[in-house]
């Protein structure tokens, strides 16, 4: 391992460890909030970064682009039979849309205060790297969460969304969704190797400057 390596790692897993963090907190509270208490009584509904993490998951967001935490649990029986869909859906984009406040935030603050942390002797670059950092990853794990693959949550909302049989069909496919997954996620990585184009990547660079203007750019 190089220095480069050890600097970067140290700057993106504090920010790893809290945006998996709150992102299966608010899979969990959301499905308490709709009725569901596994989550919470598995011991899921809490900000403890160790409930959550999956170490293979962590493994792969420190040295790429993608990972993942545990899943939380949910059982879907336990939401009120007239809102079964729309609760799961609620549930499902809970933790992306948590992913994509937290990435609005992490470019705000450097589009409005990125210059005065430049300022700060000695650590100032370093805060701005995790600032940096904290957007790229937030972004990148609500785009990526929002790909209708199973067992990514865009699946769930995709499926609550389509017509009945249409949605029983695609529940059939889940057992490829892994596979599907694994090529995409091969297929992104040979792209940003051969031509410098990340699918992934585009859009979560393009959030940041949406946001975090010059600052980022």
């Amino acid at each position: 391992m190089d220095a480069d390596f050890i600097t970067g790692l140290i700057l993106r897993l504090p920010v790893i460890l809290f945006s998996l963090t709150v992102h299966e907190f608010m899979h969990a509270w959301a499905a308490w909030k709709c009725g569901d208490d596994t989550a919470r009584r598995a011991g899921r509904l809490t900000l403890n970064p160790l409930a959550h993490l999956d170490l293979l998951g962590t493994i792969c967001l420190i040295v790429g682009p993608i990972g993942w935490a545990k899943p939380v649990p949910v059982d879907r029986s336990n939401f009120r039979y007239e809102t079964a869909r729309r609760d799961d859906i609620l549930v499902s984009g809970a933790g992306v849309a948590a992913n994509f406040v937290l990435g609005i935030v992490f470019a705000l603050v450097l589009r409005f205060f990125g210059g005065a942390i430049l300022a700060i002797d000695q650590v100032g670059p370093i805060l701005y790297e995790m600032v940096f950092v904290g957007g790229l990853i937030n972004f990148g794990l609500a785009i990526f969460n929002l790909l209708p693959i199973p067992p990514l949550d865009g699946s769930h909302i995709l499926q609550n969304l389509l017509p009945l049989n249409a949605a029983i069909r695609f529940q059939e496919l889940r057992s490829y969704g892994a596979i599907v997954l694994l090529v995409f996620v091969l297929g992104n990585r040979y792209l940003s190797a051969a031509v410098g184009f990340s699918i992934l990547g585009y859009p979560v660079y393009t959030l940041m400057g949406l946001f975090g203007g010059s600052q980022v750019i």
